[in-house]
């Protein structure tokens, strides 16, 4: 089975709308006690996921890419909910599988996305071999 970026781009978005309405559950309905008002659990908990929102629905691999930071976030909150918080963890379970699929499908789409679009990142021994073949024409010049 060969995998393009348009599987990558899907997995992507729909883990990222999954993750969206999980911690909107998750954080105001399932919780029932929390110590935390409205305004700061949005703040805290929905407003970072929402920041690539435009660059993965245009989908532009940058955006993509650094997506991946926003969601260590929200793994590492699951990953800190298994281990600390007993009457969650099925939860913090389901958010961690979806920033699991969430990560991989924006890793996966940047690589093979960029390089389609010839964004790729050069190599040092590429960049190391212009350097000096400009240098040595230029040297040649005088």
């Amino acid at each position: 089975m060969t995998f393009n970026s348009t599987f990558f781009r899907r997995l992507t978005l729909t883990s990222y709308l999954l993750l969206i309405v999980w911690l909107v559950v998750w954080h105001f309905f399932l919780t029932i006690d929390k110590p935390t008002s409205t305004v700061f659990t949005l703040l805290f908990w929905v407003v970072p996921i929402l920041l690539p929102a435009k660059g993965l629905i245009a989908g532009k691999p940058y955006t993509y890419a650094w997506t991946n930071f926003i969601v260590m976030y929200y793994l590492l909150h699951g990953l800190t909910a298994v281990y600390a918080v007993e009457g969650e963890r099925l939860y913090a379970l389901v958010e961690i599988i979806l920033c699991t699929l969430l990560f991989t499908g924006c890793s996966f789409y940047a690589r093979i996305r960029g390089r389609e679009l010839g964004l790729g990142i050069r190599k040092l021994k590429e960049e190391l071999l212009e350097e000096k073949q400009a240098f040595e024409g230029h040297s040649n010049n005088k």
